[in-house]
């Protein structure tokens, strides 16, 4: 099986090395997850595991997601991800998954999938990094506006904007992978995992961790 686990995003710190050199770290308590469910290519037409992670109180979880849990012989989980496998998964129902997996897989570089901050709604200044408009004499009192939106149709000499122009909207809260990040440690006592650079979300904000599909 690919290594891969859902964990919560801790927060930023930093690790030295032998010669004074400082790098950044996110840490990531990696699991433990329990495998919810095994798809076969036989029965759903692709390999694949499902995990769950965090126990859910089952009175505030459904009979469905309860019923779903004890075919694994576990409770409820508050967050479940599916990992698509190329080949037959060698793990069972009801195993647990750890961050030993990444160090037995001897795994160097990983891709990390999040939900960045939502800021809400944002002007083109903030959204986009506009400079806005002139502050000399004469200009109109909208100097964070973002100007005219027609220009020939954003060069497209048709009629209308045209789609992806840059505009007022929601900012965040998008789904974002970061790709081909360096594994630096992994910590097997509290599950955590130490991954140079930063990752999208806030501190406690959910991620999904595993194995870069095209770093080496």
């Amino acid at each position: 099986m690919i290594p891969a686990l859902i964990g919560t995003k801790i927060g930023m710190t930093r690790l030295r090395d032998d010669k004074g050199m400082v790098t950044p770290v996110t840490v990531v308590q990696a699991g433990p997850c329990t495998v919810l469910q095994i798809r076969t290519q036989e029965r759903d037409g692709y390999h694949a595991v499902q995990m769950g992670f965090m126990d859910a109180k089952p009175h505030r979880s459904s009979r469905p997601l309860i019923g779903h849990a004890a075919n694994a012989g576990t409770g409820p989980k508050r967050y479940a991800r599916e990992i698509r496998l190329a080949d037959v998964p060698d793990v069972g129902l009801g195993d647990v998954l750890t961050v030993s997996m990444f160090e037995e897989a001897k795994v160097a570089y990983v891709d990390v999938v999040g939900t960045s901050k939502g800021r809400g709604f944002s002007g083109v200044m903030r959204r986009h990094g506009f400079g806005g408009l002139e502050a000399s004499h004469g200009v109109e009192r909208k100097h964070r506006s973002g100007g005219s939106i027609g220009g020939h149709a954003n060069i497209g000499l048709g009629r209308g904007v045209k789609k992806g122009k840059k505009m007022p909207g929601q900012w965040g809260n998008k789904r974002i992978t970061q790709r081909n990040m360096k594994l630096k440690g992994i910590d097997r006592d509290h599950n955590l995992l130490l991954i140079e650079g930063s990752i999208p979300g806030p501190a406690g904000g959910v991620v999904c961790v595993r194995k870069s599909k095209t770093a080496s």
